[in-house]
């Protein structure tokens, strides 16, 4: 067998998880025909309980191996810590959450495909536990161009795999206070930029649907009410406000701001790289909104983004005019009364 530093690495991100489905993940991962891989369990705060309830769940299995934390830092921060701990010349690396359940080949179906592109994702089956309702019999996943898929994120983390490559570019992590802020869209646009990225039509897994879902999967249209009531908790959140002034900054980053932050990032990390060049044209801090604006729409219409994605971000745009918001200037609550 491989030595850790070339084997392929697989990073759970952990929080106080559901025994079962634990249970039911870590089984699922213990039983993939691609069996030359170890698993970094990362527990978001009380490692101790994470690592008894691994080792009752896998034994002795030398290839799990909990490297938790006392601190909480959230799912994002807590997949930046797990993957700092991945080898710089690992063989690939594959993100998992704490409760879907992968299909035995998922891996041997998935990380050929690396050949080919930096970044691969397959799809999955959409169910709710404990019920096990088929939601969606496929999350049907697109395969598009990095410029449209900056909009409209089609990289779910449990379903990818990619090379170091992309996080050597992707970490550390960007920051910006907005529940857009998540680490498989980060990772896909760096894959994408440094090697290609794809997206298969094979279902490798379950994609469990519950009530502690950190990130759950949308399958309700476009409800005004529902928007204006997400835009106000999401601004009570991150800006302490659900006035006026907070719910536009929270528009604002949720829509553009996050593109922005993404398109910025990736520019100064990949000088001269023709994907980020193009990214930081469209949507970095010097975009002309205009122009941005109707190459979104132009995507919308020829289906290469869903027209609630473009939807977002033009809200987003207009938002950040109204309170001269763009990366690095947050002047919102002295231009809104």
């Amino acid at each position: 067998m491989a030595s850790d530093a070339s084997r392929g690495h697989v990073v759970l991100a952990a929080y106080r998880p559901d025994p079962e489905l634990l249970r039911r993940q870590l089984l699922s991962i213990q039983a993939q025909t691609l069996e030359d891989f170890v698993c970094l369990i990362s527990a978001d705060g009380e490692p101790a309980d994470v690592e008894r309830l691994v080792h009752d769940i896998v034994g002795e299995d030398e290839r799990f191996r909990v490297i938790g934390f006392e601190d909480r830092s959230g799912f994002y921060g807590n997949f930046e810590r797990g993957l700092s701990a991945v080898p710089a010349d690992a063989a690939w690396i594959a993100l998992s959450d704490q409760d879907d359940y992968w299909y035995p080949a998922k891996l041997a179906t998935l990380v050929p495909h690396l050949a080919r592109a930096t970044v691969v994702a397959g799809q999955a089956r959409v169910v709710t536990y404990p019920e096990g309702r088929v939601v969606a019999p496929t999350t049907a996943r697109k395969d598009t161009a990095p410029l449209a898929f900056f909009l409209d994120n089609q990289f779910t983390g449990g379903q990818m795999v990619f090379l170091p490559a992309a996080l050597r570019v992707a970490l550390p992590f960007p920051r910006l206070a907005t529940p857009a802020e998540v680490h498989d869209h980060w990772i896909a646009v760096c894959g994408a930029a440094v090697g290609g990225a794809r997206v298969v039509d094979e279902v490798v897994q379950d994609y469990v649907q519950h009530g502690n879902n950190v990130i759950g999967e949308s399958t309700g249209g476009v409800s005004l009410r529902r928007s204006i009531r997400t835009a106000r908790s999401i601004a009570e959140r991150f800006e302490g406000s659900g006035g006026v002034a907070g719910v536009l900054r929270a528009t604002y980053r949720v829509g553009a701001g996050w593109r922005e932050t993404m398109a910025e990032a990736l520019a100064t990390r990949l000088p001269g790289n023709p994907t980020a060049e193009r990214a930081r044209r469209l949507y970095g801090a010097g975009r002309r909104d205009t122009r941005t604006a109707r190459a979104v729409i132009q995507m919308a219409v020829r289906g290469q983004v869903s027209y609630r994605s473009a939807l977002e971000y033009l809200a987003g745009g207009v938002a950040g005019a109204l309170v001269r918001m763009r990366r690095g200037s947050d002047r919102a609550a002295e231009n809104v009364a």
